[in-house]
């Protein structure tokens, strides 16, 4: 079995469960629980110092408010910058005790192959917990035992509610697909191999609350393989995977014989990602709503199938100091029966609009951003855009002759509002942006079509723009953006190893008129220009960080991840036990600043080179000769030539090669301890 994939599975699968006594031992602020060791364990104060080597967990603690109390995570923890920076401690199959012990932590959570942390920790003093689920009842019981022990039982129990209502909302309206048009669903585990998950899998389960039929296999575990026989006995008629590479996947599908199915043969073959499909947590209903609809995709486009009425929910007003808006708000509607929302900014007065998603507009009074949740994207897509925006202008109460809107999949929960001045001018940036599914390069990448409006841009300004400047801002507002991803280090979603992304291929732009003092000129040497730049760089960079998580200052796992980069990928052709030695080392050192450093310098180089910016590599082959030998302990007489999986840059290329060839002579007797 590929270890890669095993990696993936569990860290998203094994991580959340606790087993839990009845109720609370004594006092009101006492729980009692089981540990890692099967001894009773009774928590009378809450955590205040948290590692935990479980995506799931983490991802609950974040959920639950108490993202704060986390003083260590693995590199598959994303902890946003505002919460606090906890200490990577390692990867998920290795983490590395002393840096867990130098967190000085109160609590540890653990999955069952962290068999090495239990045992350093089994007489320590400090709670080691794990958890595991193997349905959604699961994931409910364990959030709820975490909101007592760190009493946050209302924030538990308003999740849990969360969760439960929308499996309650897929269940009664797939309760309308008859039996006969169920279909048999599977969940493939690799791009490599034909693995699923075990029987007793919550990822059969999801697939189960989506209304699909999973397989039954008589095997258990978070992943098992998949016989040929299997396979064409059970014959899917849609297979979904996560975060691979959906071309491999359907070459691995296309193999003869295996290509006889019904999903293969008539193209049902999905990709989801892996945060929501991987990991039994707070976004459990969330991915059984967008499975269920991508399952049944035409009896939910159904009118005839709606369970609630379509209509506004609440609203939360918006500041925006200018004289012309009437009002700002961000609103939340039930259409299709999901909640979308929307930026909805109204005119006192109409104005005329520049919008890159409808071309120039008059007599406009509302402008505004709507987000349709990952549910209805497919459904949006067969309806068409016409009818999807006339759909949600009804429930807004618009109409289309003085409305324009954009579109996006980002939700408007991570809006950024940007406000930039000078003197008497002022700029308003209102933005969203997602950049994790369909970030590009143009110039390189191929085109395709996309939901429309990943990074969406609405421009506001106290002035009056003439058309001639609401055509330029457009291009202002452009250079912003890419700059923003540029500095960023925003990768193509084609091709991450090779190319940033100057854009997502779907953005789109509105440019408001409005009142004041005439402005002709917004140029990049203007002071207009100037001051959309600026709030449109801010903005984009703010959006992306609520929306994805990404700053730039994120760890090199994360770029790592975001090229589609593993440790275990770049082993890959190495002999096993080669593997098994070196892939604790290396994620071992790459904790240390001083590797971090070099590993990311081949990142940013492997770029430039890639550009043409550097011709010359022989002094980063030095560097690299340098760090084997650091790495080594002594010179490494014996030079192992690599070959990866994949065409690497070059510069990644030599920088991986050093580590391997110094990783390996450090693994031998003589080496470095």
């Amino acid at each position: 079995m590929h270890r890669r994939v095993s990696s993936i599975l569990i860290v998203t699968a094994l991580f959340v469960g606790w087993l839990v006594l009845p109720s609370w031992a004594g006092g009101a602020n006492e729980v009692s629980v089981v540990d890692a060791y099967k001894r009773p364990l009774t928590i009378t104060q809450p955590p205040r110092r948290v590692v935990s080597l479980v995506p799931g967990v983490t991802e609950m603690l974040l959920a639950l408010g108490a993202g704060d109390t986390l003083q260590g995570v693995t590199y598959y923890g994303r902890v946003p910058p505002q919460v606090g920076k906890p200490a990577v401690v390692g990867g998920f199959f290795s983490p590395i005790t002393q840096v867990i012990a130098q967190c000085q932590s109160d609590f540890i959570f653990v999955s069952d192959i962290h068999q090495e942390v239990q045992e350093r920790f089994k007489d320590s003093g400090i709670p080691v917990v794990h958890l595991e689920a193997h349905t959604i009842q699961d994931i409910l019981a364990n959030l709820r035992l975490l909101g007592a022990m760190f009493q946050r039982q209302e924030q538990a129990e308003a999740l849990c509610r969360q969760i439960q209502n929308k499996l309650d909302l897929i269940r009664e309206k797939v309760a309308r697909v008859p039996d006969s048009r169920r279909v048999r669903v599977l969940r493939l585990m690799s791009d490599k191999q034909m693995v699923v998950p075990g029987d007793d899998s919550f990822q059969n389960d999801y697939i189960r609350q989506a209304g699909g039929i999973p397989p039954c296999l008589g095997k258990k575990g978070a992943i098992v393989p998949i016989t040929f026989s299997e396979w064409q006995q059970f014959n899917p008629q849609v297979i979904f995977t996560c975060g691979s590479d959906l071309k491999q996947v359907e070459k691995l599908v296309q193999q003869p014989g295996w290509q006889e199915v019904e999903a293969v043969r008539q193209g049902r073959i999905y990709r989801f990602p892996c945060e929501l499909t991987c990991r039994a947590s707070v976004h459990a209903g969330d991915f059984v709503a967008w499975l269920a609809a991508t399952l049944y995709l035409k009896d939910f486009a159904d009118p005839k199938n709606r369970l609630r009425s379509d209509q506004v929910l609440a609203s939360e007003a918006l500041t925006l100091d200018l004289p012309y808006v009437r009002q700002a708000r961000v609103t939340r509607s039930r259409i299709m029966d999901f909640e979308q929302k929307s930026l909805v900014i109204d005119f006192k007065t109409p104005v005329a609009v520049i919008s890159t998603l409808e071309g120039p507009r008059q007599g406009i009074l509302t402008v505004g951003n709507h987000y349709t949740p990952p549910p209805c994207w497919g459904i949006s897509h067969y309806l068409g855009l016409a009818k999807d925006r006339a759909q949600l202008y009804r429930v807004l109460k618009k109409t289309g002759q003085n409305t324009s809107f954009l579109f996006t999949g980002a939700d408007m929960a991570n809006l950024s509002v940007q406000q930039s001045t000078f003197k008497d001018i002022k700029v308003y940036a209102l933005v969203t942006a997602g950049v994790e599914g369909n970030a590009l390069r143009l110039s390189q990448d191929e085109g395709r079509f996309y939901e429309p409006g990943t990074i969406n841009i609405i421009l506001l300004t106290n002035c009056r723009l003439t058309p001639r400047a609401m055509s330029r801002a457009l291009i202002a507002a452009t250079e912003a953006k890419t700059a923003a991803l540029q500095d960023l280090d925003i990768r193509s979603s084609e091709h991450p190893l090779t190319y940033q992304a100057t854009g997502t291929g779907t953005d789109n732009i509105i440019v408001v008129e409005g009142r004041g003092p005439a402005i002709d000129n917004v140029g990049g040497h203007s002071k207009m220009g100037e001051l959309i730049g600026r709030a449109v760089y801010q903005g984009v960079r703010e959006a992306v960080a609520k929306q994805n998580g990404i700053t730039s200052c994120r760890s090199h796992w994360q770029r790592l991840q975001e090229r589609r980069l593993g440790l275990y990928e770049l082993v890959r052709n190495l002999p096993g036990t080669s593997q098994a030695q070196i892939v604790p080392l290396w994620e071992s050192v790459m904790l240390e600043p001083h590797y971090a450093g070099f590993m990311e310098t081949a990142l940013a180089l492997s770029d430039a080179y890639g550009r043409g910016q550097v011709l010359d590599l022989s002094s980063f082959a030095d560097y690299c000769k340098m760090v084997a030998r650091e790495l080594a302990g002594n010179p490494v007489t014996e030079w192992q030539t690599v070959s990866f999986q994949g065409e690497l840059p070059r510069p990644l290329h030599m920088a991986c090669e050093a580590f391997i060839n110094g990783l390996a002579a450090r693994a031998q007797p003589g080496g470095k301890p």
